[in-house]
């Protein structure tokens, strides 16, 4: 029993490893808090960004021998003709386009690309703490935060329904917190608590108050990961 429960251990630090990103030196900025029942303006609609493992169209409209059905690497590069390797992860179908169209102005007059994003890989969230199954779930279709709750088994009767905690990536990839109270989801007096998440969620439950929010998340992040590892949260501008 405890050979298994330190795998699980094991393989839930990757998988926030995976999801975080380095960590340096801790300075005073608080990470941006909001309830999640009131708009916030540090919490804007994401566009989707490229990952790993995505199948991308580059169409050409008037080079169409130029056209390439690509999968972006593990590196986050994809191969092309006439500009070879180009980093695609991170950026957003849009923003790929126009670093294209820039390359591409130096062997074509007036060049028009599209990028269509074919099929998406590695879209997922990760449930931690007080729940019955801790872990990783893949995002196929929309999903809740109620919903990523019931996928890792439901809380544990020692959970704090009121004050789950979400941690996101915000504008440039720095943390950005969510407060949901899923109490007053349960008993529908707040069902706009009940978020839908996003790719690279981390949804925590937490087993008693937390005093500090901002010092929690800081050490929960930072506990999780060495320092130098990770790409998609950046503490260095959070805590400038």
């Amino acid at each position: 029993m405890k050979k298994m429960y330190r795998k699980s251990a094991g393989i839930i630090s990757t998988l926030i490893l995976c999801l975080l990103t380095a960590c340096a030196s801790s300075a005073s900025r608080p990470f941006p808090v909001s309830n999640a029942g009131v708009p916030d303006p540090s919490v804007p609609a994401q566009e989707y960004r490229i990952q790993a493992g995505d199948q991308l169209d580059i169409k050409f409209f008037y080079n169409s021998e130029l056209n390439e059905q690509v999968i972006v690497r593990p590196d986050g590069r994809i191969s092309l003709q006439l500009v070879n390797e180009v980093m695609a992860a991170g950026l957003t179908p849009a923003g790929l386009r126009d670093l294209l169209t820039t390359k591409y102005a130096a062997e074509l007059d007036k060049p028009e690309i599209t990028v269509i994003v074919r099929s998406f890989s590695g879209q997922r969230v990760f449930v931690d703490g007080e729940v019955n199954k801790s872990g990783m779930i893949n995002l196929i279709s929309p999903l809740t935060v109620l919903q990523a709750l019931s996928e890792a088994g439901g809380v544990k009767d020692t959970a704090r329904r009121n004050e789950i905690v979400i941690i996101r990536r915000g504008l440039d990839n720095r943390p950005v917190v969510l407060l949901v109270n899923m109490e007053k989801v349960i008993d529908g007096t707040d069902t706009g608590q009940d978020l839908t998440l996003m790719p690279f969620d981390v949804v925590y439950v937490p087993k008693s108050s937390i005093a500090n929010l901002n010092v929690w998340v800081d050490q929960y992040l930072r506990k999780n990961i060495p320092v130098g590892a990770g790409v998609y949260y950046n503490l260095n501008n959070a805590n400038r």
